[in-house]
């Protein structure tokens, strides 16, 4: 009778990274920021995204890099899209999650223009701003979507949820660790079965309906955030007013280490106060080391 051999973590280990080297043979030599954009980190999330199978992780990362050729998104700046963030719509957290990923703040009621493109620019920005801000070894970010205000009047329509849909999924593979929709109200549903026929059913697991008066609700969002940090609307004890201004402060600063990561040779600027009068100039700046993670 032979004995069945024991498998181990190291084998599942191993045959990952020999498929990360297999499909970087597969795509063939990079340059620029191609290169720089596919480490062994991005590698492994677009094969995790496609079950491991090289060739269809290979077609799905060779469609992003021509997407990112095209739309560029390291080279949004926070002063083109700053008006679509007015109402603090999307924005950065001034916390993590209890595993130290970067938390994205989502307003849908907050829904302040109507024009798609300069929407999806704008969620764009902030992804790509999210992951600069990821921790070291981190690749995941968490969402909280708080639906204070939310109607029909404020959602987006269902085409450019789906244009969203495929960005994300598409080109942001595994970036995604959980979404947190708190309160959505009953007319949100509909809008809800609609998207979600467009999500990955693994992007669908990551969706989590919450409610602040429901016991097991909250003892979800602790598992995952610290109740001091919450903000109240999330069912904690913290506040979190948007400061336009401060946020944009903070932005334009990110930008410039943006620029210093993928070699851009970005022009000062002026950041407009919360009158319109000019405020201080940003210029380049030597900026702390920022390890290669955005992938």
């Amino acid at each position: 009778m032979f004995l069945r051999r024991k498998h181990s973590l190291k084998d599942d280990s191993d045959q990952r990274d020999s498929k990360v080297s297999e499909l970087r043979t597969a795509i063939g030599p990079l340059s620029g920021r191609s290169a720089k954009y596919c480490t062994d980190a991005c590698l492994r999330r677009y094969l995790e995204a496609r079950n491991w199978n090289v060739d269809k992780a290979k077609k799905m990362l060779e469609e992003t890099l021509k997407w990112r050729l095209t739309y560029k998104p390291e080279e949004i700046r926070w002063h083109e899209v700053a008006h679509e963030g007015e109402t603090g719509k999307v924005s950065r957290a001034n916390f993590h999650d209890h595993q130290g990923r970067t938390v994205l703040i989502m307003r849908p009621g907050m829904q302040n223009t109507k024009s798609a493109e300069n929407n999806i620019r704008h969620l764009v920005y902030l992804l790509e701003n999210a992951i600069m801000n990821l921790a070291e070894g981190q690749e995941q970010m968490s969402w909280l979507i708080d639906f204070t205000g939310f109607s029909l009047n404020t959602s987006i329509p269902i085409k450019v949820a789906r244009d969203i849909v495929y960005i994300l999924q598409g080109h942001y593979p595994e970036r995604l660790a959980v979404a947190f929709l708190c309160n959505p109200p009953k007319i949100f549903e509909a809008f809800y079965k609609a998207v979600k026929y467009f999500l990955d059913p693994k992007t669908a697991q990551k969706v989590k309906f919450v409610y602040p008066k429901n016991k097991d609700s909250m003892e979800l969002m602790k598992s995952y955030f610290d109740v001091e940090d919450l903000p109240g609307e999330f069912g904690g004890n913290g506040t979190l007013k948007y400061d336009h201004e401060e946020f944009s402060r903070l932005m334009a600063e990110d930008d410039v280490k943006t620029a210093k990561f993928w070699g851009i040779d970005d022009k000062p600027y002026h950041i407009a106060n919360g009158n319109g009068h000019s405020a201080a100039e940003v210029a380049p700046e030597p900026a702390a080391p920022i390890a290669q993670r955005v992938s």
